[in-house]
């Protein structure tokens, strides 16, 4: 178990009164392994103090603000590759699939390619493999570091850890394509809902589906999402 993965994965995840009263344990875990820079060990542990000093009710507020008002930081990996396209339900059936084949059950009810979803899978992953997985998202990860950055987040040092990790640079086009799409208003609840107006994705076994490696369902991360007019033609 690679547990800095997995103590991200928390971090991650909606805030609870269980996080907060996990600060010891989680600054444990993202020290083992290895993984992680001095630096970054230190800006995630203040992190995991904000989260575990604050009122409850604003974390979690603030939460909800970030990621779940925001498409521009939506933890939903596959958002930011598919968006709207009828890919995205084919991609999630692929996930699951390859998740129950490596005996994986999310106790979540979040869709599978939740980031604290995939991470949970991947601590249990070989190094390598996990590595790969992150890299083929490192535009995403660091695309959203940056936009958390500039909302001055201590959420930021979780997605520059993951980059950390995996290891790889962000593909400059794609980060430069993600980064270009202008940042959601939270506040801006009229706005939001246009937005979110979009058709329910779902997803179930496919027996005539197969088993790829995860990072195979992931390795297109890194081509933009919106294809310049000239691909499309």
């Amino acid at each position: 178990m690679h547990m800095p993965l997995k103590a991200i994965s928390a971090l991650l995840s909606y805030p609870t009164e269980d996080l907060q009263q996990a600060g010891p344990e989680l600054k444990a875990a993202l020290q083992q392994g290895n993984l992680l820079p001095k630096a970054t060990l230190t800006e995630l542990g203040t992190l995991i103090d904000t989260l575990s000093k604050s009122d409850i009710y604003d974390i979690q507020e603030t939460y909800v603000a970030l990621f779940d008002r925001s498409k521009t930081l939506s933890l939903n990996l596959f958002e930011h590759v598919h968006g709207e396209s009828r890919d995205r339900g084919g991609a999630m059936v692929d996930l699951v699939e390859n998740y129950r084949a490596a005996g994986f059950e999310p106790a979540s009810t979040e869709l599978p390619d939740h980031l604290p979803v995939l991470l949970e899978f991947l601590a249990m992953r070989p190094i390598d493999e996990a590595r790969e997985v992150l890299a083929d998202a490192a535009h995403i990860l660091e695309g959203i570091a940056v936009r958390l950055e500039r909302r001055e987040s201590g959420y930021a040092p979780c997605f520059t850890a993951l980059a950390q990790i995996s290891g790889a640079k962000a593909n400059k086009d794609a980060l430069a394509e993600l980064l270009a799409v202008k940042d959601d208003d939270p506040d801006d609840l009229e706005a939001l809902d246009e937005v979110w107006e979009e058709s329910e994705v779902t997803f179930a076994p496919d027996p005539n589906a197969g088993c790829p490696q995860v990072r195979d369902m992931l390795t297109k991360m890194d081509t933009p999402r919106n294809q310049p007019p000239s691909a499309l033609n």
